[in-house]
């Protein structure tokens, strides 16, 4: 009975739409001229994820770095012809998935001109490639407006190299919680992967002395060592080393496990708040993580966004009007 009402407190929700404060709601297009626009997204996307299911990890993390420089407004997708935007920058170098945004803009345009945001499109695209591979669900309230700014020496982004007070005072500045740190941080690493290049320090030269990083386990190191040589900056690495296909809490047995992959990772067991959570997440076996998941997914795509007059409704994803 339950689950029969919450489904049905679903439905209502999405018939009457929800405001979540400020100018965002649920439903927003269908009282705005594109009603049929969440049903395009969702097909869309859908489309893409099931031909290469490894998008939902880009897609999901292109929306974190879009929504952390200058607020969820779009701005990482804008092209510049001198190659100093947001996408431009190194930590956005590796991002992919433009072509699921730019497509469903193109559809889009042609059922509605000139109504839906990329900037909304993008918030959406990355809830439903998650949830395409049976990640969570969670509300996407809309009516963003897309920003006419996208420079390159403002994508100062949370460092895979960071220390936990770096990365407390990073997601703090946003309107973030401690524990939408480990959430986002940690818990979305769960899916994914990254590249050699940017654990080589860790597991062959920490120090400058031939070592390897103390806070690893040293049979991950090992493992670590079989799949990178010393010189590969571009072999593919697991985040999580046993379910990267598989949206759950494994990674936070991971983390507790000293087999994180990242700094920003493994510093999180340093601080008594972000290491009660991990440990939480491992003696539950993360039967909170999907709720806690979804609610700071709710509140990262709150972040700076331009609504009402602000910005614009691009025309084309990556560039400006």
């Amino acid at each position: 009975m339950a689950l029969k009402n919450l489904l049905a407190l679903v439905v209502l929700l999405g018939v009457v739409g929800v405001s979540f404060g400020g100018d965002l709601y649920e439903g927003y297009y269908r009282y705005n001229n594109c009603p049929q626009m969440e049903d395009i997204v969702r097909n869309v996307t859908y489309h893409y994820i099931y031909k290469d299911p490894t998008l939902a990890a880009a897609l999901l993390r292109m929306h974190f770095h879009d929504c952390f420089v200058r607020g969820c407004d779009g701005s990482v997708l804008i092209k510049s012809p001198n190659n100093d935007a947001e996408r431009d920058a190194i930590p956005n170098l590796s991002l992919r998935g433009y072509e699921v945004v730019d497509t469903v803009k193109s559809v889009l345009e042609s059922e509605c001109p000139g109504v839906v945001s990329c900037a909304d499109i993008l918030a959406l695209v990355a809830r439903d490639a998650v949830l395409a591979i049976k990640g969570p669900w969670w509300p996407v309230p809309l009516g963003r407006r897309d920003g006419r700014v996208s420079n390159i020496s403002e994508a100062n982004l949370p460092s895979p190299f960071a220390n936990v007070t770096t990365l407390k005072k990073n997601f703090a500045d946003k309107g973030l919680n401690t524990k939408d740190l480990v959430v986002l941080s940690a818990g979305a690493h769960t899916i994914g992967v990254s590249s050699c290049g940017l654990i080589s320090s860790r597991i062959y030269n920490f120090t400058g002395k031939g070592d390897s990083d103390p806070a690893m386990n040293p049979n991950y190191v090992a493992e670590l060592k079989k799949r990178c040589q010393p010189t590969d900056v571009t072999t593919s690495v697991d985040m999580d080393p046993t379910s990267v296909d598989k949206f759950d809490s494994h990674y936070f047995n991971a983390v507790a496990e000293k087999k994180g992959l990242f700094i920003s990772d493994s510093t999180l067991l340093d601080d008594w708040e972000t290491n009660l959570y991990i440990q939480k997440q491992v003696l539950l076996n993360g039967f909170y993580f999907n709720k806690d998941f979804s609610d700071s997914m709710v509140k990262l795509g709150f972040v700076g966004v331009l609504t009402g007059d602000q910005g614009e409704i691009r025309n084309q994803c990556d560039r400006v009007n």
